[in-house]
């Protein structure tokens, strides 16, 4: 029988993308899904088209951006299921531009989303996870988690932040929380669409152009929550063969 076989797992930016991709293949090996994004007929399709193909799957509107909401996420999980063995913390933003473009609502959006977005889902299931004495917490970081480059200064640092998030997880949680840190390189997600800036929207879709699916990172997010409990794979980066940076 498969280690994620009966699992329940929590996705943040389900609707699409990473999040839409990984639901389908931890649906087929077995798990039992939790969704959870802020665009209702996307999730309400997804679930749909996974229980079609006899898998399990409820879902919560929820923008991460609201604690109260991320906390619902969770307790629909333990109503429907009973427990929480896994949280994919998935949703992101990345409107990108030049720090002297000072686009600062922007700058408070990726902060919002992807570093308070991130701590509000492990606040809603690390209780959970303690007294179960098991769990599971994987955050989505970047290669812009690793290097910095230009006009990407801010999502960078939201990025460097998950990684160590991800490391604390790890370093607090004994032998009972497990963590792994994934970041991907270019993929072909609607990542991109939220680039407001002309000329660095220009330079992102050239790179993009080399972009892998987003099944890529599907793939490496069922290999760490397959493995048995005493394996915790830490760190994965995940890119285009031909990607530089």
């Amino acid at each position: 029988m498969s280690e994620i076989q009966g699992k329940v797992v929590i996705i943040t930016g389900a609707s699409s993308g990473l999040g839409e991709a990984t639901a389908h293949r931890l649906a087929k090996a077995g798990a039992k899904l939790v969704l959870g994004a802020r665009r209702e007929e996307r999730l309400q399709a997804l679930r749909d088209a996974i229980v079609e193909q006899g898998g399990e799957a409820i879902y919560r509107v929820t923008d991460v951006t609201e604690r109260d909401q991320v906390e619902a996420l969770a307790e629909a999980a333990k109503e429907a299921y009973g427990r929480i063995d896994v949280l994919v913390n998935n949703a992101g933003l990345m409107p990108l531009s030049p720090l002297d473009q000072l686009k600062v609502d922007e700058w408070e959006q990726m902060v919002d989303v992807n570093i308070k977005g991130v701590l509000y889902g492990i606040a809603a299931v690390l209780p959970t996870m303690r007294e179960q004495h098991a769990g599971h917490i994987i955050n989505l970081s970047s290669v812009a988690g690793h290097v910095v480059f230009p006009s990407a200064a801010v999502y960078c640092a939201t990025k460097y932040a998950v990684k160590a998030l991800s490391e604390g997880i790890r370093q607090e949680g004994g032998e009972e929380i497990r963590s792994t840190n994934i970041s991907p390189g270019a993929v072909a997600t609607e990542l991109t669409s939220t680039i407001s800036d002309d000329e660095t929207a220009k330079g992102v879709n050239e790179l993009y152009e080399m972009a892998i699916d987003a099944d890529a990172i599907a793939r490496a997010i069922v290999y760490a929550i397959e493995q048995p409990a005493d394996v915790d794979v830490n760190e994965l980066i995940i890119r285009p063969t031909k990607q530089p940076l």
